[in-house]
């Protein structure tokens, strides 16, 4: 658990880093996708997935 924490943090600063350069490069996404799987894969999943639900439920009511 504190190696798959540890990497999840240093995944996250890798992909602001990135981020904030502007350009995304191959490496850079691969950086993302690995930071999403260890992400899944921790106890904040069911946080994040019940946000992206909620956020989703919430623009889905809206009416133009």
């Amino acid at each position: 658990m504190a190696i798959s924490i540890s990497v999840v943090l240093l995944l996250s600063v890798l992909a602001v880093i990135f981020l904030r350069n502007g350009g995304l490069k191959i490496s850079h996404a691969l950086v993302c996708l690995l930071l999403g799987f260890y992400l899944a894969s921790t106890s904040i999943a069911p946080t994040i997935h019940s946000g992206l639900t909620a956020t989703a439920d919430i623009v889905s009511s809206l009416r133009p």
